[in-house]
């Protein structure tokens, strides 16, 4: 399999961990939606990323629809979705909070990096900066006091979502969400980093 896509988006680059997670095979290659859209175009029309080309020859795109076919490729024990109805339930909450982050995180760049500042609007970005920080907010608290992982024993798809969103954000808005603001978010996101997959799957 082919993952396309540069590991700076949150997206790809949890697609590509949870890939070495499941221990399936793929190569990814760093083709950006903006640099080299025609390029991308030839791969993928819509230009999304990621996009994930099948051996057959399917191209599929989204994360989480690709992460969702994925799971049905490896044995129980290599899934990182919490079968438990209960389980599951905190771990999709998890993995949306963590996507809302992302999602807001994007929306500040684009807003503050990618438009002349006579063109910003201050509401929106006073909105989008305090929906990103509920998100993260929320998510110090889910962590809290909890074990090693979110759900379970062994990292899975919120673990995976969670560190990921944590790096982009430090990555691309540094200093304006602070690691001391969020402690355990902080220190989660270090361990998780530490990990093989993360560490051989960093952001470009």
């Amino acid at each position: 399999m082919r993952l396309i896509g540069m590991l700076d988006s949150p997206y790809v680059r949890r697609t590509a961990i949870s890939m070495r997670f499941m221990g399936l095979p793929f190569a990814q290659e760093s083709v950006s939606v903006f640099r080299h859209y025609d390029r991308f175009a030839e791969i993928n029309p819509v230009v999304k990323a990621p996009t994930l080309v099948l051996d057959d020859g399917t191209v599929l795109m989204e994360s989480g629809l690709i992460l969702d076919y994925l799971e049905r490729l490896v044995a129980p024990e290599r899934r990182l979705t919490p079968e438990r109805p209960g389980d599951h339930a905190r771990a999709q909450r998890l993995v949306g909070l963590a996507l809302a982050a992302c999602e807001k995180t994007m929306q500040i760049v684009y807003e503050t990096q990618l438009r002349p500042a006579d063109k910003q609007h201050r509401p929106w970005l006073d909105r989008i900066d305090g929906q990103l920080r509920t998100a993260y907010r929320l998510l110090e608290a889910e962590i809290g006091a909890g074990g090693p992982w979110l759900v379970g024993g062994r990292p899975l798809q919120a673990d995976v979502t969670v560190a990921v969103g944590w790096r982009f954000t430090q990555l691309v808005l540094a200093g304006r969400i602070a690691p001391t603001d969020y402690p355990a978010l902080a220190r989660f996101s270090a361990r998780a980093e530490a990990l093989a997959e993360f560490a051989a799957t960093p952001p470009d």
